[in-house]
């Protein structure tokens, strides 16, 4: 069964808002050159793009797959920009209807790029279409009802489906087996963060100096989307409060403001490790206890909260439970 989409309101959850899409469409790279990080997949597109083009074909289906904010979008738009072609964007479950996705492939041009985010919700009648269509570049529908009933079959133009999702785990065998190529989008490192803070600042004509960005890129988990977020909250609290310039000092402050610390973590998550440590002594402690301890949903813990804590150490996953590890003891300012 499909878990339910998990909404949450925090300040540094990675998942898109209405703020990021009005913003990130002039801060997002048009080029692979000018794309910051991911540098294995960067390198292997450019081959791909080439051989296409010399050959005069689209590009192979492509599977994107890793945590929000990221950049698997812009890597679509870039893609596109790329081949010279126009690209589609859709999510899977704005697509209701075997009849939708039909539409969709039918209105697409030779060698166009369709781009389905959150691919893993797509129901699995609409998925069905997308089989014969990323193989043979053909659909079957059904003409009239009952007896009378008959399939027909429309060739569709040559196109690119790329595909991006959160959950892997959670896409059938037989579409994840149609993608030619599948990439996993990493996390990046402060260095690419920085850059990233600098060019969006320059884009933004916001003044930064090194250690501001660098501050900002430690606090940022990871994800552009979050370190372009809190360039734009810093920004505010610099104009406001300051001369306008981010240096280390304001971007402190700032970030102490809006109660993110060094590593990232935010009132939620430091409330959840205070939780799992007073009241449960540490671990081992299981989900639905945990969840019901803090008030919280059980799979906004697990897909939301978890996996940034998780792939920082701060706590581990047993076969008994959840158990906070001695670094978060340490974040946290508490004796071993």
């Amino acid at each position: 069964m499909e878990k339910r989409k998990i909404v949450t309101s925090r300040g540094i959850d990675a998942e898109a808002n209405i703020e990021d899409s009005r913003i990130e469409g002039s801060l997002r790279p048009k080029s692979l050159d000018s794309y910051i990080g991911q540098k294995k997949i960067k390198e292997s597109l450019k081959i791909y793009i080439e051989a296409a083009k010399g050959r005069g074909e689209s590009l192979d289906h492509l599977l994107f797959y890793g945590p929000p904010g990221l950049g698997k979008t812009t890597l679509a738009g870039i893609i596109a920009n790329e081949m010279g072609v126009n690209i589609k964007i859709t999510s899977g479950p704005a697509i209701e209807k075997p009849g939708d996705m039909a539409a969709i492939l039918n209105n697409l041009q030779e060698g166009d790029i369709l781009f389905v985010d959150e691919i893993h919700r797509l129901n699995r009648q609409v998925e069905e279409v997308l089989y014969p269509a990323m193989e043979d570049y053909a659909i079957d529908i059904m003409i009239g009802k009952g007896p009378t009933a008959r399939s027909i079959r429309l060739d569709l133009p040559h196109f690119t489906l790329i595909g991006a999702t959160t959950r892997a785990g959670m896409l059938s065998a037989p579409l994840r087996d149609r993608f030619g190529m599948i990439h996993r989008m990493e996390f990046y490192d402060i260095d690419e963060l920085c850059t990233i803070i600098m060019q969006s600042a320059g884009i933004l004509g916001v003044e930064v100096d090194a250690n501001g960005a660098k501050e900002m890129a430690r606090r940022s988990r990871g994800t552009p989307r979050l370190a372009n977020r809190i360039l734009k909250r810093v920004r505010d609290f610099a104009q406001v409060k300051y001369d306008g310039v981010i240096t280390e000092k304001v971007a402190n402050v700032a970030l102490d403001l809006m109660d993110v610390d060094k590593m990232g973590l935010d009132h939620t998550d430091r409330n959840l490790l205070m939780t799992m440590i007073d009241k449960f002594g540490g671990g081992p402690v299981g989900l639905d206890t945990l969840a019901a301890a803090i008030g919280e949903d059980a799979g906004t813990i697990e897909d939301v909260y978890e996996p940034y804590l998780i792939k920082n150490g701060l706590i581990n996953r047993t076969p008994r439970g959840r158990v906070v590890t001695d670094l978060a003891l340490t974040h946290l300012g508490l004796e071993k």
